[in-house]
């Protein structure tokens, strides 16, 4: 095992852990994240940005993955590839096993985010965040006086696809079975299906997002057991969260139902010298500036408990 052991490691290298790095770095705690695909995170691999504040016409999400990386880098933090696979405490300390090789830490930040549960259709994956979505706030005012088609039936697709109607001319709603949003959910959105901006499609199977010319035109579905097409100009998908946290599985960190982790708040969750911040916290908003904000908020408590563990 390596005798350096690092102020805090950083698991994640998104908004929230490089806002943190800043925090830290700028207040000489030794720093460094590890990332094993993008750093940035989701942010890095959007189109656009239109609703992170200080930007009065948008940012290209790798824009601002970069500007956030360089500003961390410039205090001092170090950003390394690697692929964590395990917390534990031994000794008083964090042991992180990232690359199957151990590096030790007095605090730990977990800032690995969520992932959108994907429908796995043909046209998802080559147009994601050109013409496939799943986050109306951050894209749908992309889509004013449009035509939109949204996927899922419970509460969050009822939830975004209410908010895109302040945008869309006209809303299909797929859903495989039948609706699962609360009966609330089901009541607001009734105004909007009786008015004929909203169709709702039950029974109805997401077959494939077709383009024309490099843009999204329409979906393929099958409905009640005949195939037809959906003419759009985007595809909203909101059947779920998978929640970065496999690698927690035998860590006793404590998550909730759907695997985000529980934080105090002071954001630390119940492994003393442990936090969490962003997209991978249970009641984390999903959205890129508060999950920056929870970073600086983690850093700040990761100070505090620096600072107490001197004393």
């Amino acid at each position: 095992m390596a005798e350096t052991v690092r102020d805090v490691v950083m698991i994640g290298a998104g908004p929230s852990a490089l806002a943190a790095a800043i925090y830290t770095t700028r207040e000489d705690i030794d720093t460094v994240l590890y990332e094993k695909s993008v750093v940035g995170g989701l942010a890095a691999i959007t189109d656009v940005v239109d609703n992170y504040p200080g930007f009065e016409d948008g940012v290209e999400g790798l824009k601002l993955a970069e500007h956030l990386e360089k500003q961390a880098e410039r205090f001092g933090a170090q950003i390394e590839f690697g692929d964590v696979s395990g917390i534990r405490q031994e000794n008083g300390l964090n042991v992180v096993t990232v690359d199957g090789e151990d590096v030790q830490a007095k605090t730990v930040l977990i800032a690995t985010g969520s992932d959108y549960k994907k429908i796995g259709v043909p046209g998802e994956k080559e147009f994601y965040g050109r013409g496939v979505h799943y986050c109306a706030t951050c894209d749908g005012a992309f889509y004013r006086d449009k035509r939109l088609v949204v996927v899922g039936g419970g509460n969050s697709a009822y939830q975004e696809a209410l908010f895109l109607t302040r945008y869309a001319t006209h809303i299909d709603i797929l859903i495989r079975s039948d609706v699962r949003a609360s009966e609330v959910l089901q009541h607001d959105m009734q105004k909007f299906v009786d008015s004929g901006q909203v169709t709702l499609h039950l029974n109805t199977s997401t077959d494939e997002i077709v383009a024309t010319d490099g843009r999204v035109s329409s979906v393929t579905v099958t409905e009640n057991g005949e195939s037809h097409s959906i003419e759009t100009d985007g595809v909203f998908v909101f059947v779920g969260l998978l929640p970065n946290t496999d690698f927690l599985k035998d860590s006793g960190i404590e998550l909730d139902e759907v695997g985000l982790i529980k934080t105090d708040a002071h954001l630390q969750t119940n492994l003393p010298g442990v936090f969490a911040s962003g997209d991978v916290r249970s009641g984390a908003t999903m959205q890129i500036a508060s999950a920056v904000g929870e970073g600086a908020t983690a850093a700040l408590s990761i100070r505090e408990y620096l600072d107490n563990k001197k004393d």
